[in-house]
């Protein structure tokens, strides 16, 4: 009893430890006061209405959720596509595909984002939403095929069988058999693709433009200049977003 008390103890410090720190911004995002401080001495919405009436604050989240929306479909198609290709492969060339597709996520961040400026540079695309939208899936991508290869993973090939066997083609059995098993799978994929892609902020720094910004790219520029409370506003309403997807992801799996 008294190991159970203590373990379950020690896994709420951990967890305190690793939330406490992200939720204090969402305070700060109700000071009255023009400069961040926890707890803050008095509460307000003024900060909340600076960030909603300011148009550059509003146009950097719509085009984070523009990016990140394009991302995730992109995404989950072709790491759809990806994941079932790769399920036909043997297991050596399986697991080369895969380290393949790992790439970009064990790659470091800025390396990633001088390599994908340079070819934006080259073809002309920097500070367009098509250069953001490419880099972006590219981290996203990873996300999908390993989502959907787990559910592959878990898929009865039989009841594929079944289905030719009964006369079925390729795409049919896939819409109505292989796409329901995975759907879990392919959700998953997609809100770690939206999340990836809302709040990528090292290579939306390189890409990003005059006429194409992203909520994250204008938090960083606003905090070099002037740490207000505005900041937290942008940071909590990334925050409830990423929550929000987390929790569609888990009532959608458990439906």
């Amino acid at each position: 009893m008294i190991g159970r008390v203590s373990l379950n103890g020690f896994v709420a410090l951990i967890a305190a430890f690793l939330v406490l720190p992200i939720m204090a911004i969402v305070p700060a995002a109700f000071s009255a006061q023009s400069f961040i401080r926890l707890p803050p001495e008095t509460w307000s919405l003024r900060w909340w209405g600076a960030f909603f009436n300011d148009a550059s604050w509003r146009l950097t989240l719509l085009a984070s959720l523009q990016v990140a929306a394009i991302t995730t479909v992109v995404s989950v198609l072709a790491g759809t596509a990806a994941a079932l290709g790769i399920a036909r492969c043997g297991a050596r060339s399986r697991a080369v595909l895969t380290g393949l597709f790992l790439g970009p996520v064990v790659t470091p961040a800025i390396v990633l984002a001088d390599a994908m400026y340079s070819m934006a540079r080259a073809t002309g695309l920097v500070g367009t939403l098509t250069a953001l939208v490419v880099a972006h899936t590219v981290l996203a991508l990873p996300f999908v095929v390993l989502n959907v290869g787990v559910s592959l993973d878990g898929l009865d090939r039989r009841l594929q069988l079944a289905a030719a066997g009964l006369g079925a083609g390729d795409f049919h059995i896939f819409r109505t058999v292989t796409l329901p098993l995975i759907l879990p799978g392919v959700v998953g994929g997609a809100v770690f693709a939206f999340v990836t892609s809302f709040d990528e902020v090292v290579l939306s720094i390189f890409l990003a433009g005059p006429t194409v910004k992203t909520l994250p790219v204008r938090i960083w520029e606003e905090i070099r200049l002037e740490y207000t409370p505005v900041v937290a506003v942008g940071a909590t309403v990334m925050l409830a977003l990423a929550l929000a997807a987390a929790s569609a992801n888990r009532l959608l799996t458990r439906k």
